[in-house]
Protein backbone atom coordinates (compact mmCIF):
# COMPACT_ATOMS: atom_id res chain seq x y z
CA UNK A 1 0.00 0.00 0.00
CA UNK A 2 1.33 3.42 -0.89
CA UNK A 3 0.21 6.83 0.38
CA UNK A 4 -2.39 7.32 -2.38
CA UNK A 5 -3.91 3.92 -1.64
CA UNK A 6 -4.01 4.80 2.06
CA UNK A 7 -5.81 8.07 1.27
CA UNK A 8 -8.30 6.19 -0.94
CA UNK A 9 -8.91 3.64 1.84
CA UNK A 10 -9.53 6.36 4.41
CA UNK A 11 -11.83 8.22 2.00
CA UNK A 12 -13.87 5.06 1.41
CA UNK A 13 -14.23 4.42 5.16
CA UNK A 14 -14.87 8.03 6.24
CA UNK A 15 -18.51 8.75 6.93
CA UNK A 16 -18.28 12.49 6.48
CA UNK A 17 -17.63 15.03 3.77
CA UNK A 18 -13.85 15.03 4.08
CA UNK A 19 -12.17 15.52 0.71
CA UNK A 20 -9.22 13.47 -0.50
CA UNK A 21 -7.15 16.66 -0.41
CA UNK A 22 -7.91 17.11 3.30
CA UNK A 23 -7.17 13.45 3.99
CA UNK A 24 -3.85 13.76 2.15
CA UNK A 25 -2.94 16.78 4.29
CA UNK A 26 -3.82 14.85 7.46
CA UNK A 27 -1.75 11.83 6.39
CA UNK A 28 1.18 14.13 5.52
CA UNK A 29 0.93 15.80 8.93
CA UNK A 30 0.83 12.42 10.67
CA UNK A 31 3.99 11.30 8.86
CA UNK A 32 5.64 14.64 9.59
CA UNK A 33 4.83 14.32 13.28
CA UNK A 34 6.20 10.79 13.47
CA UNK A 35 9.36 11.85 11.64
CA UNK A 36 9.89 14.87 13.91
CA UNK A 37 9.51 12.76 17.04
CA UNK A 38 11.99 10.16 15.78
CA UNK A 39 14.43 12.89 14.72
CA UNK A 40 14.36 14.23 18.30
CA UNK A 41 15.20 10.75 19.65
CA UNK A 42 11.69 9.96 20.86
CA UNK A 43 9.34 7.19 19.88
CA UNK A 44 5.94 7.07 18.24
CA UNK A 45 3.71 4.53 20.00
CA UNK A 46 0.33 3.56 18.58
CA UNK A 47 -1.50 1.16 20.88
CA UNK A 48 -2.66 -1.87 18.94
CA UNK A 49 -0.57 -1.03 15.88
CA UNK A 50 3.03 -0.75 17.03
CA UNK A 51 5.95 1.44 18.00
CA UNK A 52 8.45 3.32 15.86
CA UNK A 53 11.76 4.18 17.55
CA UNK A 54 15.33 4.94 16.64
CA UNK A 55 18.37 2.79 17.36
CA UNK A 56 22.04 3.58 16.87
CA UNK A 57 23.96 1.37 14.43
CA UNK A 58 27.65 1.28 15.30
CA UNK A 59 30.35 1.90 12.72
CA UNK A 60 31.65 -1.25 11.06
CA UNK A 61 33.72 -2.49 8.18
CA UNK A 62 32.39 -4.22 5.10
CA UNK A 63 33.56 -5.43 1.72
CA UNK A 64 32.83 -4.17 -1.75
CA UNK A 65 31.37 -7.28 -3.44
CA UNK A 66 32.88 -6.37 -6.82
CA UNK A 67 36.43 -5.64 -5.77
CA UNK A 68 36.71 -7.30 -2.37
CA UNK A 69 38.09 -4.02 -1.04
CA UNK A 70 37.45 -3.32 2.65
CA UNK A 71 35.29 -0.24 3.24
CA UNK A 72 34.27 1.66 6.36
CA UNK A 73 30.54 1.89 7.10
CA UNK A 74 29.73 4.97 9.18
CA UNK A 75 27.66 4.85 12.34
CA UNK A 76 24.06 5.90 11.78
CA UNK A 77 20.64 6.07 13.35
CA UNK A 78 18.01 3.69 12.01
CA UNK A 79 14.28 3.38 12.52
CA UNK A 80 12.93 0.24 14.16
CA UNK A 81 9.30 -0.84 14.15
CA UNK A 82 7.87 -3.21 16.74
CA UNK A 83 4.37 -4.44 15.86
CA UNK A 84 1.67 -4.34 18.53
CA UNK A 85 -0.28 -7.35 19.74
CA UNK A 86 -3.42 -6.60 17.70
CA UNK A 87 -1.42 -6.14 14.49
CA UNK A 88 0.43 -9.41 15.05
CA UNK A 89 -2.86 -11.22 15.66
CA UNK A 90 -4.48 -9.67 12.57
CA UNK A 91 -1.58 -10.71 10.35
CA UNK A 92 -1.46 -14.24 11.76
CA UNK A 93 -5.18 -15.00 11.71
Amino acid sequence: MNKNELVDFIASKAQSDISKTQITEIVDLAFEGIGAELKNGGEARFVGFGTFKTARRAASTGRNPRTGETIKIAAANRVKFTPGKELKEAVNS
